[in-house]
């Protein structure tokens, strides 16, 4: 059996959620119910920059400015911090939107989901925003990646549905195979496909530019695959929740 070796580090205040690699190498992380941006660099002690308390930051990634950009799940905003934590937050223009998901575009832009208005939005890096609607109600847009065709590919979870947006704004649907799938994460795989977690359909599955569709049974059953990306080895990486017995999932396309 391989040996793995976890070091575990605390952060005050409880709740990360979602990380990321920041362009000075430092993991940044949002910390939902306390309404914090976290920064860690391994050995040293964390740091927090301190938001709106119920603001609920939820997903962040690197923005094409050098800025981490993340989403306000609960004040329906997205934010910006630079690496010196200056804060900057934009209103989204739909009224409680509940933005979840959010990526950097091929555009130098940043594109999000509104998981409650049925919509999905762009940001430029000036705060400028557009937002572009869905043709499903209650779908249920949640993650968000570049895909390999110039777009941007969502998760529908209460849809069971893979969306495709581009550039334009024009958007098209994938109907999943199977019924109560709940699609979560979703990113680019090395085979020119985007991969997805079904949580409820306890699978992973891939969706080629063509729209060509196929599911893979994971091998421990009510895993809850959740978050998927692409690992330095060219395999795939998959969180699987499942308890108090939560594992990590390795497949190769």
């Amino acid at each position: 059996m391989t040996q793995v070796s976890i070091e575990e580090y605390a952060v005050a205040g409880g709740s990360p959620y979602a990380l990321t690699t920041g362009p000075d190498d430092a993991l940044w992380f949002t910390m939902v119910d306390s309404g914090r941006i976290g920064r860690l660099v391994p050995g040293a002690e964390p740091a927090h920059h301190q938001l709106e308390p119920t603001c609920g930051p939820t997903v962040i990634t690197t923005g094409p400015d050098g800025a981490l950009w993340f989403t306000e799940y609960r004040a329906h905003r997205i934010g910006r911090i630079t690496l010196d934590g200056t804060v900057t937050e934009f209103t989204v223009p739909t009224p409680d939107c509940a933005p979840f998901g959010i990526a950097a575009g091929p555009d130098g832009a940043l594109w999000f989901t509104e998981t409650a208005a049925d919509r999905i939005g762009r940001i430029a890096v000036d705060g400028r925003i557009t937002e572009f609607p869905v043709p499903v109600t209650g779908g249920f847009p949640s993650a968000i990646t570049a895909g390999p065709d110039g777009g941007m590919g969502f998760t529908m979870n209460q849809a069971d549905a893979v969306g495709r947006i581009g550039m334009d704004g024009a958007v098209a649907v994938h109907s999943l195979p199977s019924p109560a799938a709940a699609p979560v994460g979703i990113t680019a795989g090395p085979d020119g496909a985007l991969w997805f977690t079904e949580w409820a359909g306890n699978r992973v599955g891939s969706i080629t530019p063509q729209g060509v569709i196929e599911s893979y049974d994971l091998p421990t059953r009510g895993a809850e695959p959740h978050g998927i990306t692409l690992g330095p080895d060219g395999a795939l990486w998959t969180a699987l929740e499942i308890g108090a017995l939560a594992r990590i999932g390795r497949h190769r396309p």
